[in-house]
């Protein structure tokens, strides 16, 4: 009796190492609890996606680099990113 094995080439590999990880998330998702209501942080993020795209592209983001882009452009900002961060500084999480 003879056996032979075979060995998964590095696409498939891939492919099965994806798929795992996909299941483990799921799982995870499973399990975890509700999300809390999104922090004022979170929507001042996506009240102002759009302001830091147009305003602060070339800014590479950490250290405090876009707030203080944001700040040196705060005339610019859509109303709708000007309310969220007056909304963000009267209930701080």
């Amino acid at each position: 009796m003879t056996f032979t094995t075979s060995r998964l080439d590095t696409k498939s590999s891939a492919l099965l190492l994806s798929l795992c990880l996909a299941v483990a998330q799921a799982a995870i998702a499973v399990e975890a609890p509700t999300a809390p209501a999104p922090k004022p942080d979170n929507e001042v993020r996506a009240a102002c996606a759009a302001d830091v795209q147009k305003l602060c592209a070339g800014v590479q983001p950490g250290g405090g680099r876009i707030r203080a882009c944001m700040r040196q452009h705060k005339e610019e900002l859509s109303d709708g990113c000007k309310q969220a961060i007056a909304k963000a500084r009267q209930n701080p999480s």
